[in-house]
């Protein structure tokens, strides 16, 4: 039996209850465990003296338990807090909501505490740190410990559990590759891979271990791929476009001039919809190329042949924007399109409408969520899909669409800039347009990196900001506080800007774990300038564009890779003033961090791409995934780029 035929149920110590938290992280089978990989892992520090330690530090301290030890009680909540000392200072420890504490630190009593040094009014602190006897804390220094995504009613501690049921249980698994070449290459067994992914002893284990795994995601991959571009190639089009007249007289028609990647990438779309096949493409542009230009050109020729186009955004908030512009420029340039709006939020008699005026042909450009793939949305003539790379048009996407009629023309759109090496290889189904020229009249972004240590200038300015009628995002990599405690979350970040502000900052949070609803109430409630700033995690980096926002503050900025810095770099920009963005390194590195400085001195995506893939060497095994753009669970096309080549050579000598 393969291992995503056995149920987590099956998996000593999982019930049925603990079987349903599991499957809120889409982990149903033992496969999908297996494969459920730690988003980053700690190691943890040497002892550190106490007159040595600096805000922002991730540090442990040995010390002995002072008898002061106080507790505020309010409504549910207990605030503990009490002082250690070593031989060189005193350092305070302040814990929530935990009300036994007291009979565990006991005057005289020695502990080491793990966490991140804070200042309360003007005084060091650690904040709900680990704690340990001195003896298991020694042992904790030879161990790196795995930190999973998680979700309410689990722990990192029982995922690794479980795992070790499964190798206990189950293991050896057999292994796929040809034995040859897994000695050749000094692969571990899959066992071996899977065991030290999760279970790790050491650092050289466990980069052995994702890279024979990163290897296997990705020649599953490169077979999909082979698979689909088959498929692509033998796709013959009803749908056979040549007049052009209407988009040449609208592109001469704009305020401002196509850029020679604009009009080429056009000039390759003409050529694959009147070709009598299906056109299959990819448009590869920066932040700010004009993709969208170029997205509603193509709209415009589909339409004015008689047949219908739909475009599809990742968040209702971008969809509604795409509709208002194009209802704009038809207006004013006499497109004779007939556009409408469908997302989630569209129900009732309004839904039906839109639903009978699609199917009877009333509307020929749909813009809209995924919504307008739903089973119930029927077009008359649909000949081109336009689609984010959020949502990658894959086999049952197309499948879903052909059960609506002929196969339409597929256009991708990507923001993610990657070496031509990578794209040729990534999406070999598709032909690939490559927009790398932006805007003469586009305003580059000015960008610094500092420290924790000058967070209260950022803010002085991001008041500034807002105090000129502009708006800002900042940016924390976590949710919630978990045990990596090293890193900003959302849910916390407010009471920073609290305790600078004094309540005079009109702001929201925004994460992925929020409902969709909500998510996109906030959002829309942002580009209306609802309120002045956007605490989120990286669910921005798509999905939202608000002309009115000037500044953007990304907190932990060393733990993401370079192209994610640069797609949320891009929320800012995209009016007519000036624009910044703040990188703000918790390893107090500042300007001396080579990779923030290769963000800091460009603003060329492709360029960026290529130092990320220079700079990464094997990647970083604590920090967060860098490139999640392809959705692989341990392969990072930067980090692990020699094993994608690898595998693209294993596939064609062995595929």
């Amino acid at each position: 039996m393969h291992l995503s035929e056995v149920s987590t149920k099956q998996i000593k110590g999982i019930g049925d209850k603990t079987a349903a938290v599991l499957k809120k992280l889409s982990i149903e089978s033992v496969e999908d465990l297996l494969w459920y990989a730690p988003r980053s892992y700690l190691k943890y520090p040497e002892i550190t003296k106490i007159n040595t330690l600096k805000e922002g530090d991730i540090v442990a301290v040995k010390g002995v338990v002072d008898p002061n030890f106080y507790e505020k009680k309010g409504g549910k909540m207990v605030v503990s807090t009490f002082s250690v000392h070593d031989d060189t200072g005193t350092l305070r420890m302040v814990f929530f909501r935990q009300s036994y504490l007291r009979s565990i630190f006991y005057p005289g009593k020695n502990f080491v505490f793990y966490g991140t040094v804070r200042t309360n009014n003007g005084k060091f602190e650690l904040q709900m740190p680990e704690y340990y006897k001195p003896e298991d804390y020694g042992a904790k220094l030879k161990s790196l410990q795995p930190v999973y995504a998680l979700t309410k009613g689990i722990t990192s501690k029982a995922i690794q559990k479980y795992v070790q049921a499964v190798i206990d249980e189950i293991f050896p698994v057999s292994d796929t590759l040809d034995p040859d070449f897994i000695r050749s290459n000094d692969f571990l067994s899959l066992s071996d891979a899977y065991r030290y992914l999760h279970l790790p002893v050491d650092t050289d284990l466990l980069q052995k271990a994702r890279r024979r795994l990163a290897f296997d995601e990705f020649l599953r991959f490169l077979t999909k791929i082979e698979e689909s571009r088959e498929e692509n190639t033998s796709l013959s089009s009803d749908f056979i476009i040549r007049d052009y007249e209407l988009c040449d007289r609208y592109a001469k028609s704009l305020p401002f001039e196509l850029t020679n990647a604009q009009k080429n990438t056009f000039e390759e779309i003409k050529e694959d919809i009147s070709s009598g096949f299906a056109m299959r493409r990819l448009i590869q542009g920066d932040v700010g190329s004009g993709k969208t230009m170029v997205a509603f050109l193509s709209m415009v020729a589909v339409c004015n042949a008689g047949y219908q186009s739909a475009m599809m955004a990742p968040t209702e908030v971008l969809a509604t924007q795409h509709y208002e512009k194009l209802i704009k420029d038809n207006e004013t340039y006499h497109l004779n399109l007939k556009p409408v709006l469908l997302t989630g939020s569209v129900t009732g008699a309004k839904k039906r409408e839109i639903l009978k005026g699609i199917e009877d042909g009333t509307y020929n450009a749909v813009i809209g969520t995924h919504a307008i793939f739903q089973e119930k949305v029927v077009f008359q003539n649909l000949a081109l899909v336009i689609t984010d790379e959020q949502h990658r048009f894959g086999v049952k996407q197309r499948d879903a669409l052909s059960e609506k009629g002929r196969i339409p023309h597929v256009l991708v759109l990507s923001a993610t800039p990657i070496p031509r090496t990578l794209s040729l290889t990534l999406y070999a189904d598709l032909k690939v347009s490559v927009m790398d020229e932006l805007p003469e009249k586009r305003i580059p972004i000015k960008s610094c990196i500092i420290g924790p240590n000058m967070r209260a200038t950022a803010y002085k300015f991001l008041g500034e900001e807002i105090a000129k009628g502009h708006q800002a995002y900042i940016i924390c990599p976590m949710v919630e506080e978990n045990e990596d405690v090293s890193l900003e979350n959302v849910t916390d970040y407010p009471k920073k800007l609290e305790a600078y502000f004094h309540g005079g900052l009109k702001y929201a949070v925004l994460h992925g774990r929020m409902k969709a609803a909500d998510k996109e109430r906030i959002m829309t409630a942002f580009a209306r300038k609802e309120f002045d700033c956007l605490i989120s995690t990286t669910v921005i980096e798509v999905g939202i564009d608000v002309p009115n926002s000037t500044l953007i503050i990304i907190e932990n900025a060393e733990r993401f890779g370079l192209a994610t810095l640069h797609q949320l770099r891009g929320r800012v920009g995209r009016g007519d003033a000036q624009s910044f963005c703040v990188f703000i390194d918790g390893t107090g590195k500042g300007e001396q961090n080579e990779r923030l400085k290769v963000l800091k001195n460009s603003t060329d995506g492709f360029f960026i791409a290529k130092e990320d893939l220079r700079l990464r060497g094997p990647g970083d095994l604590t920090g967060i995934r860098q490139s999640g753009d392809m959705n692989f669970k341990i392969g990072d096309i930067i980090n692990d780029y020699d094993v994608l080549m690898l595998a693209k050579e294993y596939f064609e000598n062995h595929g």
